[in-house]
């Protein structure tokens, strides 16, 4: 019996091998950019805002927005007091992510905390400042501080999404801008006055190196 393949079956035969080859290329593709997802280096900070042992970076955002100030009384005098930020956090692809921004905590009562919600799932997160630093080898002149905000409370989205619920603690670094004014807010005409300034800045999410939940 002749076993040779004819040209026809040659050609289908190669077609298939040509297939299988893509494929296993695509999965081989794949398979580290789900790793790169969830595996985000963290960043080199002061040692004063590292987060602690036992907890890994899992989502970044480039945050653009501003830090807003208002005018109050503070003692005899005035002074700008920080009511919160306004910002938008992008990926790497420029593509929105998360907002961020100041609500009440309704896991205390409505306390106000530093807020992120996600841009997709609305799932959000509150989270306090537990350490700061503006040390000039990594902080530039004229910006706000870098932070380590532990977290006091999440919640998942409307339809249950989870993508920000496992947070345990933020970082913002890389800042720029954002700086309380200098002037402005000496007289009573002052009073009231608020100043919206321009910052940027990133942020980077955290959580248990236990939690493999993707």
């Amino acid at each position: 019996m002749n076993h040779c393949s004819s040209p026809e079956n040659q050609a289908l035969t190669h077609s298939r091998l040509v297939v299988w080859v893509a494929a296993i290329a695509a999965i081989s593709f794949a398979l580290p950019q789900l790793v790169r997802a969830e595996r985000i280096p963290a960043p080199l900070v002061p040692t004063n805002i590292q987060a602690p042992a036992g907890h890994r970076a899992f989502l970044e955002g480039h945050a653009v927005g501003t830090q807003n100030y208002i005018c109050l009384t503070s003692g005899s005098g005035f002074a700008w007091t920080l009511f919160g930020p306004q910002a938008t956090l992008f990926n790497d692809g420029f593509q929105q992510v998360i907002t961020h921004f100041l609500s009440g905590n309704p896991l205390e009562g409505g306390t106000p905390r530093a807020t992120w919600q996600h841009s997709r799932d609305t799932s959000s997160v509150w989270a306090a400042a537990i350490a700061s630093s503006s040390d000039p080898h990594f902080v530039v002149p004229g910006a706000i501080p870098w932070l380590l905000l532990q977290v006091f409370g999440t919640q998942d989205g409307p339809t249950g999404g989870h993508r920000l619920t496992r947070t345990t603690f933020v970082q913002r670094v890389n800042t720029s801008g954002g700086v309380m004014p200098a002037t402005g807010c000496t007289l009573s005409a002052d009073l009231g006055k608020k100043v919206l300034v321009p910052y940027t800045a990133d942020y980077f999410f955290y959580k248990d190196i236990n939690d493999d939940d993707n």
